[in-house]
């Protein structure tokens, strides 16, 4: 994005609203206010916690401050892509520093890819998730339920979106694997070269809300964002013709605001999406699933061999996919294996914490 490329006068446009407002007046007891100096700035882009942010003065670039980063105890609590933040402005300098960030309205967070547990925050203060899927050699049901479990788990609304229709050999069969995945969720085919079904999207499209578009590299996400904004916001690259993997154009997180006034959020493709949390999310992507499993003979049934169950009756008679329970139980058990991880690491921090403050008293003694 070139430097002062749009200059914001009112943050409303940002996708400010009551909930932020409420937010931020909270912290009046702590002197954060517009009074003391204090305003407030939404988060577009971020490199190793120097952040770029909208503000009522235009583009700044920031830095946390000293407290703040004394204060953080983990990562997660530091500023990310769409977050609201409490800054005190130097509008000459175009220079900011931040000091708060204000309640999340959502989030969609993973795992950090390899073996560290940690959570990150992919896009925040999200209305609506664009989950983007080519319909290519590239696409997979499964990583559409992954998706969708981890969107219902943001607070945001799901939406499903099939894009580069215009090279698809087998259209209906793809609409109807991704139909079973939605469960419910909407699903629109959409092409960049032909516009096919690009009109259906501006019930989303609505100025001062935010949409972050998730998906692999390759689906056309940096893409559709130029044809949207009538302007070339983000780089594209060809697929590989070997495989139709993607390249990976975004590299970094992206807020947008487009001059319709609709604020979009390109998000690298993702590799690795490891769940972080999921147990509501996964009842959302899987509700026919669990429904079935609420008519079984017994209560604890595994769905294994018992007499009586309603979940393999199901699949043997077609009217519920075999790979969908699949990938459903394989879910289950890493949304469990990562709750278990994220819980021991709470008790290590509670123990740090309790070895401090004993020593902190016997210090003080």
């Amino acid at each position: 994005m070139e430097w002062e490329r749009i200059v914001i006068i009112n943050i409303n446009k940002l996708g400010w609203n009551e909930y932020f407002e409420k937010s931020f007046k909270a912290l009046e007891n702590e002197g954060f206010t517009i009074e003391n100096g204090y305003t407030v700035g939404r988060v577009f882009a971020e490199h190793k916690h120097i952040y770029k942010l909208y503000t009522e003065a235009g583009e700044v670039l920031a830095e946390i401050s000293g407290k703040f980063r004394f204060e953080v105890l983990q990562q997660e609590e530091y500023p990310a892509v769409g977050d609201w933040v409490v800054i005190s402005l130097r509008s000459e300098e175009k220079r900011a520093t931040i000091h708060k960030v204000l309640s999340r309205k959502s989030k969609f967070s993973r795992k950090v890819a390899g073996f560290e547990t940690r959570e990150q925050i992919v896009a925040s203060n999200v209305d609506t998730v664009f989950l983007v899927n080519a319909l290519n050699n590239d696409f997979n049901a499964r990583r559409i339920e992954r998706y969708l479990i981890m969107a219902w788990e943001s607070g945001a609304d799901p939406v499903i979106l099939l894009s580069k229709a215009d090279i698809c050999t087998d259209l209906e069969g793809m609409i109807e694997e991704a139909e079973i995945a939605a469960m419910g969720v909407p699903v629109h085919v959409v092409s960049t070269v032909d516009g096919r079904g690009l009109e259906e999207l501006n019930q989303y499209l609505k100025p001062g809300k935010t949409i972050a578009l998730l998906g692999s590299s390759g689906v056309g996400k940096s893409t559709l964002i130029n044809y949207l904004a009538q302007e070339e916001l983000q780089k594209t690259k060809e697929v590989r013709q070997c495989d139709d993997r993607g390249r990976h154009t975004s590299t970094s997180r992206e807020m947008f605001v487009l001059n319709s006034g609709v604020i979009m959020i390109d998000t690298p493709g993702m590799r690795e999406m490891q769940m972080w949390n999921g147990g509501e999310g996964i009842s959302e992507a899987f509700e026919d699933v669990e429904e079935l499993a609420t008519r079984c003979r017994f209560n604890d049934c595994k769905h294994k061999k018992e007499p009586g169950c309603a979940v393999r009756h199901a699949i043997e008679n077609g009217s519920l996919q075999a790979d969908r329970f699949e990938n459903y139980i394989r879910l289950q058990k890493e949304i469990k294996i990562a709750e278990q991880k994220q819980a021991a690491i709470e008790r290590i921090k509670g123990k740090k914490k309790n070895k401090e403050y004993i020593r902190f008293k016997c210090e003080g003694a």
